[in-house]
């Protein structure tokens, strides 16, 4: 199995379309079918986006040894990436100025 059918896999595994996949790790759906189809090569930063958005193991990508996730898949995580990608960059900001908030309220309890 070659890294592209891997992440074609993790992808099915954490239950994403395509678009949400590729937009959690800011690339295109159309770059990331040319990868599931083998029609573009996984490169190593595409590699490590994988790993650090959803915790897919850098080894089982590269070689296929060992398990699929270093740690288990967040579907809240996975959801709030994906969102947040999909904002603009002003949203972006907002959106972290509320969770920013939120935790100094927390803080205060």
């Amino acid at each position: 199995m070659t890294i592209n059918e891997r992440i074609k896999e993790a992808r099915k595994a954490l239950n994403m379309s395509q678009k949400d996949f590729a937009i959690a790790i800011c690339l295109s759906n159309t770059y990331l079918a040319d990868i599931e189809n083998e029609s573009r090569k996984a490169n190593d930063r595409i590699v490590k986006l994988c790993s650090m958005v959803f915790g897919i193991s850098e080894v089982w990508l590269k070689e296929g040894k060992g398990d699929m996730f270093y740690k288990s898949p967040d579907e809240k995580i996975t959801r709030v990436v994906s969102i947040f990608n999909k904002l603009p960059l002003d949203y972006q900001d907002y959106a972290l100025q509320q969770l920013e908030g939120l935790l100094k309220l927390r803080g205060k309890k």
